[in-house]
């Protein structure tokens, strides 16, 4: 029996990629298969795209789970090469984009359907899929296979992250598959070990600030917090860092003032 999809890893594996993107090709049938984040434009990698999909009765259409171009580069030469549409969330996201999608729209996937599931947080025009029968969720940069995910503002936000993870929570999931990294077959488990870390994360740099309650900058917080992490990875660290001060202030629990410093508020 055929698997329910093809995971094709492309080639642009670096330190915030991992081993690289998985670009999924799924469905066939009358409705023609479905790619979801081509990757990259390696003429290697789409070529075996289009086998994949060839072998599903050929590929009808393109998704993208965000703008982030480890998961759009690939697009446009895919769709130029198929005379197929791109479809995400946003053309200001993804400007490759034919068709904007709304929550909640369904794409055929074969005996199957794909639900959209608009998740913002690690950037503002993030999607999920979910093959509902199957109760599989593509999860794009929501969640990896391995570790966490960096939030890095403008276009990430924490609250909103915070609250997407949740949104997962209320889904009978079976299985999620990150774009970055292993299948995730426990997934109840992994969302809430997600949440945890994160509000653990935010605990910590609270107290930092109760120790400096003339307010400290951002590096600061970042080598109290980071202190057995190569300082290398602080800046990307920081990126996160930015993202939990950020919600904190939108609560009214932190101050940022004009000397750069951030300090509690009772």
């Amino acid at each position: 029996m055929r698997e329910l999809f093809t995971t094709i890893l492309a080639p642009n594996a670096s330190i915030m990629t991992g081993d690289g993107t998985n670009t999924i090709v799924l469905g066939g049938g009358i409705e023609g298969a479905t790619v979801i984040d081509p990757g990259s434009e390696d003429q290697a990698h789409l070529e075996a795209i289009i086998r994949a999909g060839e072998s599903r009765g050929g590929i009808r259409r393109v998704l993208i789970t965000h703008g982030h171009p480890d998961h759009q580069d690939g697009a446009e030469a895919l769709c130029r090469m198929l005379n197929v549409y791109v479809y995400a969330f946003s053309r200001i996201g993804a400007p490759c984009t034919d068709e904007e999608l709304r929550d909640g729209m369904i794409i055929p996937a074969g005996n199957d359907t794909l639900r959209t599931l608009h998740t913002p947080g690690h950037r503002f025009d993030h999607l999920c899929f979910l093959l509902e029968k199957e109760r599989i969720l593509f999860a794009g940069d929501l969640l990896a296979g391995s570790g966490t995910v960096v939030i890095a503002p403008p276009e990430g936000d924490m609250l909103d992250y915070l609250r997407s993870l949740e949104r997962l929570q209320s889904l009978d999931l079976k299985e999620i598959v990150p774009a970055h990294g292993p299948r995730i077959t426990d997934p109840q488990e992994r969302l809430a070990m997600y949440i945890q870390h994160r509000l653990q994360r935010e605990q910590q740099i609270l107290a930092t600030l109760c120790l400096q309650p003339a307010g400290c900058n951002l590096m600061f917080i970042v080598q109290q917090i980071y202190r057995d992490v190569d300082p290398q990875l602080h800046p990307v660290a920081a990126q996160s860092v930015t993202a939990h001060l950020l919600k904190l202030e939108r609560e009214g629990r932190v101050k940022h003032d004009h000397n750069d410093h951030w300090r509690p508020l009772s």
